[in-house]
């Protein structure tokens, strides 16, 4: 793969000693991984990475999605559908408001 032009980061919640104890796992932020890279390729996104972070520090918000370069951070992703909407506003080269952290 080239160097990706997006770059999707999920929230994982690992921390220093190297367990998960955020709320984004808890929440079960590491489903939406499967997920968004099964989409990708449905919608031909080859140009997209997917990858888990250490704690993103906005466990209130959580599940966190962060989309590169873009600077675009999401929060309470917590069902397909809102993948799906985040994808729809990637592929059109936006935020999706509804779902942006201010």
């Amino acid at each position: 793969m080239d160097k990706p032009k997006h770059h999707i980061f999920v929230c994982a919640s690992f921390r220093a000693q190297g367990a998960p104890q955020g709320m984004c796992h808890k929440k079960e932020s590491l489903n939406l991984i499967p997920y968004l890279e099964s989409e990708l390729a449905d919608r031909g996104m080859s140009d997209v990475a997917v990858s888990a972070t250490a704690c993103l520090n906005l466990c209130e918000k959580g599940p966190v999605l962060v989309v590169y370069p873009e600077n675009f951070w999401y929060g309470e992703i917590d069902s397909e559908d809102k993948v799906d909407e985040i994808l729809d506003a990637l592929e059109e080269g936006q935020a999706c408001e509804d779902h942006i952290i201010n």
